[in-house]
């Protein structure tokens, strides 16, 4: 049997390509590889696939594809119906072709990709018994074998997987350090108050693992107190706890309102930490080694086949054995039972005690940062986008309801990444800007940081930028600094250059030095003169003109900065047509919310998901300017609008309110899009 594999979790993004280089550095590109990873023909890409072949058109394909949503299981409506839905009606001649071909080809391999993190290492020539090849990224090397079969035939695999918050918490601590007050995560205190009060009011946007919305579900019921009930958090809201139906009795009997049993005394040491409820992996192993007498040996083929997360057939070939062993130590049939339905249940996910102790680590020192350094952790959280459940316009909102004053991006003012300018502010950066080339922002801020731009003509003149980056940067107010206002701007920007015969062989140059052809540079007229009597950029006489384009309106503004962003530091949307929605609750009021009463919400979809544990329950999340409201439907009710559901990015949503130990679920009746008021939000995190 091969060694067990280890997972290594590091900082996402360059700094863990370069571990990965490391390690061909070390080992050769003969003797390092990434695994594959077989891609199978799914739902949506099966349905792409077919359709194409047959001919439909490319709107039906993409509506079923968004009626399909991914990660849809169970799937609780038939292939048949979902395409008709799509367009296709049941008697279009084409329509037993499609159907036919969907099954056939379902869960047949459609090509090879990369394993996100996974490497296998040789000291020898792998290449001498595993084909290899180069992949599409540079430096890399992969296997041709998928990552399991390299495991089961003894080769050394090590997951190197990119997590984006140790890459927050290092940019977070780099800044803390920067600002003179230096903090890292071995000296963080491990029972503050504040931190665990935030907890437990589920105020946990942007903080590792404990951010979805079933993790802020239950928090309040948990309400944790202390390190290792972090712990417990991390790992109880995973398919496998809740599979084997542990959450809800783990959650009981921590309030005192069931007692703390054990399917055997013996286990009484094994399950005492989590009051009789097993919610670790370990713990899985140690019921099989006590009630089945299991070996070492069968124990770690257990946590092999618990692994396997599709491995049915591994499942079931241990669960016969391990049924077989308690009835010749002569367990009773109820508590066989219920041992096996736990210990199956951890085929999907089950998680280790160790894995969720160094996840707690994190999720305890994000949740610090975010209560006693706000700046430093909401800066370094938009600067690591994306992750995580939540986009950059949420962090944003998040960020202003904790007293952090956001500025918008500035070319005169801002960096790449966003920046802290003071206590409470920070500062945007072209990061956040779609459209920008880093490139090209890196070239007009050395730039910048040689000689500040004086005037709008002066930014023109010495940065590379494509005219469609100069409109985008003046659509979104970030050349307000030279202009009266964001069209005022946009006018400017149109404007014809005037001659420079040096023009041609300066543009050569840079391009030269940036290393890209890309774009075109937009340079004019004479040298302007800094006014030495200010910081910000002064406006030229020439400049100080009348804009034939009256200014923007608030909600064109908003919308302008979605559109180039996908977020605003002007007001939330909901707040602009709160005054025509009086009958909506606002996110916050729904604590006062009476239990059985209806009442409707409304906001921009940030978040629709639905589990493969909730039978068919679909959970949207809805963000207005106060907050996130929650809101569950019937399988039912998701079939009648489904595509409503899936493409409006603004509901309202009327239903009945539920709520339990502070826990607000709005249980939907009756779904409504939000499309007279022209309103504009964020991307939703959909299915994932």
């Amino acid at each position: 049997m091969g060694a067990r594999p280890t997972d290594l979790d590091l900082p996402s993004g360059n700094r863990r390509e370069r571990v990965i280089q490391e390690i061909y550095r070390r080992y050769g590109k003969h003797g390092a590889a990434m695994t594959a990873n077989v891609i199978t023909y799914r739902g949506r890409s099966a349905a792409r696939e077919i359709g194409k072949a047959l001919n439909f058109s490319p709107s039906t394909i993409d509506r079923f594809s968004h009626l399909f949503a991914n990660g849809d299981f169970p799937h609780t409506l038939e292939l048949e119906a979902q395409i008709e839905q799509a367009g296709l009606p049941k008697a279009h001649p084409r329509m037993p072709a499609f159907v036919g071909l969907y099954h056939a080809i379902y869960g047949l391999p459609r090509h090879l990709g990369q394993h996100s993190g996974g490497m296998i290492i040789c000291q020898n020539k792998l290449s001498s018994f595993v084909p290899l090849e180069n992949a599409s990224m540079p430096g890399r090397v992969v296997a041709q074998w998928d990552k399991d079969d390299c495991e089961d035939l003894g080769i050394v695999k090590v997951d190197l997987l990119g997590l984006g918050m140790m890459s927050v918490m290092q940019d977070a601590f780099e800044l803390c350090r920067e600002r003179g007050r230096p903090l890292d995560l071995a000296h963080i205190p491990k029972d503050d108050a504040k931190t665990f009060e935030m907890m437990q009011t589920a105020d946990t946007i942007g903080v590792f693992q404990i951010e979805s919305r079933a993790q802020m579900a239950t928090l309040p019921r948990l309400k944790p107190k202390c390190f290792y009930d972090v712990v417990i958090e991390v790992a109880i809201i995973r398919p496998g706890p809740i599979q084997g139906d542990m959450v809800h009795p783990y959650l009981a009997r921590r309030a005192g309102k069931e007692p703390v049993t054990y399917f055997d005394e013996r286990l009484k040491p094994v399950l005492e930490r989590t009051l009789g409820v097993p919610l670790f992996q370990e713990q899985m192993l140690k019921i099989a080694m006590i009630m089945a007498n299991f070996s070492g040996d069968e124990a770690e083929e257990l946590r092999r086949a618990l692994s396997f997360h599709r491995s049915e057939e591994r499942m079931n070939r241990v669960s016969v054995k391990l049924r077989e062993a308690m009835a010749r130590n002569q367990i009773a049939p109820d508590v066989i039972e219920k041992v096996l339905h736990s210990i199956t249940s951890f085929a999907l996910y089950g998680f280790p005690e160790s894995h969720a102790i160094s996840f707690a680590i994190l999720a305890y020192g994000s949740a610090y940062l975010k209560a006693h350094r706000p700046a430093e952790f909401y800066a370094s959280l938009i600067n690591n986008q994306p992750m995580g459940f939540y986009t950059p316009a949420t962090i944003v909102k998040d960020a202003r309801r904790h007293g952090v004053k956001v500025k918008p991006v500035c070319v005169a003012q801002s960096e790449w990444n966003c920046t802290i300018i003071a206590e409470d502010t920070i500062r945007l950066g072209f990061c956040v800007v779609s459209g920008l080339q880093r490139e090209h922002a890196e070239d007009f801020l050395r730039e910048r940081n040689e000689r500040p731009f004086t005037s709008l003509e002066d930014f023109r003149k010495r940065a590379v930028l494509t005219k469609e980056e100069l409109r985008r940067l003046a659509n979104l107010g970030a050349l307000n600094c030279f202009a009266e206002h964001r069209r005022a701007a946009m006018w400017k920007v149109e404007e014809t250059p005037r001659d420079d015969l040096l023009a041609p062989a300066r543009r050569s140059e840079r391009k030269h030095q940036s290393g890209s052809d890309q774009g075109i540079p937009l340079y004019c007229g004479k040298v302007p003169q800094r006014d030495p009597s200010t910081t910000r950029c002064s406006v030229r006489d020439d400049e100080k003109y009348n804009s034939p384009l009256a200014p923007m309106t608030l909600p064109e503004r908003v919308r302008a900065d979605y559109e180039v962003m996908d977020l605003t530091t002007g007001p939330h949307p909901m707040k602009l047509v709160r005054e025509q929605l009086s009958d909506v609750w606002r996110a916050a009021d729904l604590a006062q919310a009476k239990h059985g009463s209806i009442v409707r919400i409304a906001g921009n979809v940030i978040c629709r998901q639905r589990p493969g544990t909730a039978k068919g329950f679909v959970f949207i999340s809805l963000e207005d300017e106060t907050g996130v409201s929650n809101a569950i439907v019937t399988p039912d009710l998701f079939e009648q609008s489904r595509l409503l559901i899936t493409e409006e990015p603004f509901l309202a949503i009327e239903g009945e309110v539920q709520n339990t130990d502070n826990v607000v679920l709005i249980k939907a009746q009756k779904i409504l899009p939000l499309t007279n008021h022209g309103l504009v939000g964020s991307e939703s995190h959909d299915f994932r």
